[in-house]
């Protein structure tokens, strides 16, 4: 039995919690919420969750029967018409907005939720923008997201699935997707160097300077029943046309308004100047009424406050935001200097990459020209001793030539018919001698000048193998310590543009073989003609002999 009564006394104590889910621009969040929670104490645990301390902006956002409306802070949650919902979703939103943002917002997480609860109304339309400015606050937007804009990695179409610009825009110009791209990237390229806080912070300056930023519109009506819009903003109460957003008929500034109040659908506006006018209009419901008082006191009350010497606690926030921004700025600037640092050691290495594999490719014509030049030599030495042979055969058939015309005159015929033909023959003889003395001679001097190129080829081979080492020394000095103790066998000769450089370009390897093999038929030919012509003369000259024995000469 007293176990049972523990059990019901614990039952009875542990608290009933109800679940909420709470969600932000960018976030959604679930609580577990006591029963006796106000709305103060929910509002003050989602601030914590976000380490939002800049609370008097926010609010949370409930719809019920089409209205959207503010949970009230005094009263208990669950007191408060809200939906019958497992879990109960609310908006965490800014309520409030600052007449100066750079001055008012001091937290990155403010200034990031304003952000994109006013880019979303702009994008929704909820917000007045022009074409043009569209454009500018969409490439703000792009630098908070992605960062300095680089061509090599943001392609064209590397926005194509991020919403950007208002449909009324897109449908209002005819340009593709492409063609908006290209407008939001010139302008993107522009931002760099821009963190994203700063790009955001950017966007809202630009973006609170719009006519309907920031306001609050209410259907009502005036006296003559005539349907207008009621504004409530940071700076007042303005009056609008119900066609007509942007340019209100008549506004009343917060610091002339002396009283406001409503009763059941009628609200009125009581001007601080006792003499003006007070302004009467009525609306549709009375909780729109409610509403409207309700954003007017928290408008008010900021309006007032900014305008009062600041807590010591905005003052330590504005110290701490101060501090913030210079250590982000210190830290953006030592990123840069890395950043520039990094760039610089990149192109040193491409540049030392570059240097090295210009060194290679020199080294390796340098070794192919060697080659070159070592089958030069080797090709010039071959037609040297090939012309050589030529010229001492040349020069033997030349001295037969001219035993073979001694032997003639000898032998010559008294007669004159055979006196007329022996000189015949012997002026022929004499001028095939003189020709083969002529064609020994050049073949001589011909092969006198191959040793010459011969000996050039191979010291030029001599000087390009001694250029490739001192190359080697220089841009490789632990290969050509290495290399000192063998000079002879290094193949690696460098042929510089300077001094002491073997074009060998003019040598062509191919032609210098088919000469030799040229002049090698040439001179079998002309030897072989040489000898048939000697034949001939020899059978001549024997039928001359002949004819001596028949006439008794």
């Amino acid at each position: 039995i007293n176990k049972k009564m523990s059990i019901r006394g614990l039952k009875k104590k542990q608290p009933k919690t109800f679940k909420v889910k709470v969600i932000t621009m960018d976030a959604e969040m679930e609580f577990s919420c006591e029963m006796k929670w106000k709305g103060k104490d929910l509002f003050d645990l989602v601030c914590r969750a976000l380490g939002l301390r800049e609370t008097w902006f926010f609010g949370l956002q409930y719809t019920i029967k089409g209205m959207s409306t503010w949970l009230k802070m005094d009263k208990k949650v669950l007191d408060q018409e809200i939906p019958k919902e497992d879990p109960v979703s609310f908006r965490f939103l800014a309520k409030f907005y600052p007449e100066k943002v750079e001055e008012e917002l001091l937290q990155e997480i403010t200034q990031h939720l304003f952000f994109l609860q006013v880019k979303k109304q702009i994008l929704d339309e909820e917000i007045y923008c022009s074409p043009e400015a569209t454009v500018l606050l969409a490439s703000y937007a792009v630098q908070a997201k992605y960062g300095d804009y680089d061509p090599n990695f943001h392609e064209p179409g590397f926005l194509a699935q991020d919403e950007l610009l208002p449909k009324r825009v897109l449908r209002q110009y005819q340009m593709t997707a492409d063609m908006w791209e290209e407008k939001i990237s010139a302008w993107y390229a522009e931002h760099r160097g821009i963190a994203r806080d700063e790009a955001e912070m950017n966007y809202l300056k630009i973006a609170q300077d719009l006519e309907m930023y920031g306001v609050n519109y209410f259907p009502i009506a005036n006296k003559n029943d005539t349907d207008l819009l009621l504004g409530v903003d940071a700076k007042g109460i303005h009056v609008y046309s119900r066609n007509n957003r942007l340019s209100p008929n008549k506004s009343f500034e917060w610091s002339g308004i002396r009283n406001i109040s409503y009763s059941e659908k009628e609200l009125t506006i009581k001007p601080l100047d006792k003499k003006a006018e007070v302004f009467k209009f009525f609306s549709s419901q009375l909780k729109v009424n409610k509403l409207i008082l309700q954003l007017c006191i928290g408008n008010h009350d900021l309006f007032m406050r900014r305008r009062k010497v600041d807590s010591i606690e905005i003052q330590q926030m504005k110290a701490q935001a101060r501090e913030e921004k210079a250590r982000k700025k210190m830290e953006t600037q030592r990123l840069a200097r890395e950043k520039q640092l990094r760039e610089e050691a990149e192109r040193a290495k491409e540049e030392l990459e570059r240097r090295l594999f210009q060194l290679e490719d020199e080294a390796r014509q340098a070794n192919e020209a060697l080659l070159r030049s070592q089958e030069t030599a080797e090709l010039l030495a071959e037609k040297a001793q090939i012309a050589e042979e030529e010229a001492k055969l040349l020069a033997q058939n030349a001295a037969e030539a001219e035993q073979e015309r001694q032997r003639l005159e000898i032998t010559a015929l008294k007669s004159k018919e055979e006196k007329r033909l022996m000189e015949q023959k012997m002026r022929e003889t004499e001028l095939i001698a003189v020709k083969l003395v002529k064609e020994s001679d050049r073949r001589a001097k011909e092969a006198e000048h191959l040793k010459q190129d011969l000996h050039e080829a191979r010291e030029a081979e001599r000087k390009a193998k001694q250029k490739l080492l001192d190359v080697t020394r220089l841009n490789y000095p632990h290969v050509a310590q290495y290399s000192s103790h063998s000079p002879a066998d290094t193949r690696d000769v460098n042929l510089d543009k300077g001094s002491g450089k073997m074009d060998l370009k003019d040598v062509d390897l191919k032609r210098l073989s088919f000469e030799i093999e040229k002049e090698r038929l040439d001179y079998l030919e002309k030897s072989k003609k040489f000898e048939d012509r000697l034949k001939e003369l020899k059978s001549e000259i024997h039928a001359l002999k002949l004819e001596e024995k028949q006439t008794g000469l």
